[in-house]
């Protein structure tokens, strides 16, 4: 049957989404699709966003059928917004995060290892298969609202976050695929999503309010996560054009750091009322306090916000306990602690480490976004001197606070005072769902007709090449490593990779290592590196691989040189091709970093 809707999906750290446009429209006309969920036990609600959250009940909940939903019954899990409640109560049993733990290449992801720590007798689930379970509810909501309308036969567009590398991209399309959406979706940027959302407010008149030269940062700071991503403006025959120049590292942090810095605030006022809090009353603040940020930093919030947390102990049974707190008091504890003056020359700080750290996600040390903001424009600025935008345009849960979006116009404003300060790219209203409105206005434009975003890969991609010499007993050889793909590589292109013959081993196991670079865009392909820092290069998930043994060679050792394809579906096809034979070898890993296809 052929596809009657784009669907675009925001798969989100702390919330998802889904909108939608129908194809034939003469004009895109995005809308939103309300998720129900679990709001509480056998209880279930639409709502406007699915919470990021995935329950893991016991046996003995699953035969209450209190997580049963209208698609299934006899569920131990529940996702969404009691999930979300849950992980106040319950938090050992609750996973979140699971996006960031798709990017995190130092566990196994396939692995059952959340939630993170908790003990034996709780049931575990893989990062992929949490975020199945995401979008397969995204998807049974589709299918309730559109039943002639199977989603596995619509154009889908499933967005990642800028940062998120070749194997990240590639876990995330598995999970997708496994929940049932097809094999033809597109993987887009969050932050050109965000743009399409912008495009799709403002229609033709995005070419009035920016110019030839001009350059754009979108600042995306979610639940748990912050996204970068600078978009230039050119000409092209005569008609303005977008290029997605820069996209910055996976930032945990976000959101959730500001609820918890406003928790450990509010136990110190609990603590002046002589009530010291435990675990289980400190994880109930934590979200008591995320619903204290918004209602408070609101347009037209009240000036005091009530915090209550259950009373424990026996002179509290069935009590509670309640501080007030004042909003000029929280913005200025989230504005000095995450979006603080600086220079644009300041470093994120690194802190002391210890010698040994626990297994877990990789948390920013330094909460200070307009830090990672400045480093980020300097590390792609010109010898040195830091890119100067001339807009911003906003995005994520975090900067609906009008105060929180003005005090990162200061800061910007401070480091380019010889210069006009830049100027917020309004228009796009409702940041919850800007990302899922924007994937779906894509993918309607690119099917109708209309701007798009170009750029070709966000990186450049490497492989490993052991170096020959003589060997060091307990010491590896030295590493090499050959660009095969070059920054901005077209989808839809091929290259011969210039060098040497390189020796490909086939008929056993071998070790595979990639690397792949933001910051380094002037190598060519064929570029050899014999030296590199963590911050130029970093180590995707290696292969361990069987290639078969072509039946002309009589050899392990195959001397082979690279051929290069970027798919249009945003696959790296990496060919091995023998330079003594018709053998040919390929390595696949999914490499979509844009929205042009």
């Amino acid at each position: 049957m052929p596809a009657q809707y784009i669907v675009g999906i925001d798969l989100g750290t702390t919330n998802s989404a889904l909108a939608y446009a129908a194809l034939d429209a003469e004009q895109p006309d995005v809308k939103v699709l309300p998720i129900p969920q679990l709001t509480a036990p056998s209880t279930v609600e639409a709502r406007p966003l699915l919470p990021s959250f995935l329950y893991l009940g016991t046996k003995a909940e699953a035969a209450t059928q209190a997580y049963d939903v209208p698609w299934a019954s006899g569920r131990d899990f529940a996702v969404g917004d009691l999930a979300r409640r849950q992980s106040a109560d319950l938090p050992e049993r609750t996973v979140g995060a699971a996006k960031s733990w798709l990017a995190y290449s130092k566990v196994d992801r396939h692995q059952a290892i959340l939630p993170w720590g908790a003990g034996d007798d709780v049931p575990k689930v893989s990062p992929v298969t949490a975020a199945r379970r995401y979008l397969e509810h995204l998807i049974a909501a589709w299918t309730q609202a559109f039943p002639e309308a199977p989603i596995s036969d619509q154009q889908v567009i499933l967005t990642v976050p800028a940062s998120f590398d070749a194997s990240a991209r590639e876990l995330t399309r598995e999970a997708a695929l496994a929940a049932g959406l097809p094999d033809t979706l597109v993987l887009l940027e969050e932050p050109q999503a965000a743009v399409y959302a912008w495009l799709a407010s403002t229609g033709d008149r995005w070419r009035k309010l920016l110019k030839v030269g001009e350059t754009l940062l979108v600042c995306d700071v979610g639940g748990g996560t912050t996204d970068l991503s600078l978009v230039g403006v050119a000409e092209e025959g005569g008609e303005l054009t977008l290029q997605r120049i820069a996209v910055g590292s996976h930032l945990l942090v976000g959101g959730d750091n500001m609820d918890l810095l406003l928790a450990h605030h509010v136990a110190g006022l609990f603590a002046k009322k002589g009530t010291q809090l435990d675990p289980w009353q400190s994880v109930s603040l934590w979200h008591a306090c995320r619903l204290a940020k918004e209602t408070l930093l609101a347009k037209e919030g009240p000036k005091k916000h009530p915090i209550s947390v259950l009373g424990r102990g026996s002179k509290l049974i069935g009590g509670t306990v309640t501080v007030e707190v004042d909003r000029d008091a929280v913005l200025d504890l989230l504005s000095n602690g995450f979006l603080p003056n600086c220079a644009v020359g300041d470093e994120p700080q690194r802190p002391r480490m210890s010698g040994f750290q626990e297994l877990g996600l990789p948390y920013e040390a330094d909460t200070a976004i307009t830090r990672h903001i400045a480093a980020f424009l300097r590390s792609h600025g010109d010898e040195g001197s830091a890119v100067h935008p001339t807009h911003v345009l906003f995005n994520g849960g975090v900067f609906k606070a009008d105060s929180l979006r003005s005090q990162l116009m200061t800061v910007l404003g401070s480091w380019f005072s010889e210069a006009p300060a830049p100027q917020i790219l309004a228009g796009e209203h409702d940041l919850d769902h800007a990302v899922a409105r924007g994937a779906a206005f894509y993918g309607w434009a690119k099917r109708n007709g209309g701007v798009r975003i170009r750029g070709g890969t966000a990186r450049s991609y490497y492989v490993g090449i052991e170096t020959a010499g003589l060997a060091i007993p307990g010491a590896p050889r030295p590493l090499r490593a050959l660009c095969v793909v070059p920054f901005g590589m077209e989808e839809g292109t091929e290259l011969d990779v210039p060098s040497e013959a390189i020796g490909l081993i086939v008929g056993q196991p071998a070790h595979f290592r990639f690397f792949s670079s933001s910051v380094r865009k002037e190598d060519e392909p064929g570029s050899r590196l014999t030296a590199w820092s963590p911050e130029e290069l970093s180590e995707t998930d290696a292969l361990e691989a069987t290639l078969p043994q072509d039946d002309a060679e009589d050899d392990h050792y195959v001397p082979v040189t690279f051929h290069s394809r970027i798919t249009e579906l945003g696959m790296l096809e990496l060919w091995c091709v023998s330079t003594r034979g018709e053998g040919r070898w390929k390595l696949e890993f999914s490499v979509r970093d844009d929205a042009d296809t």
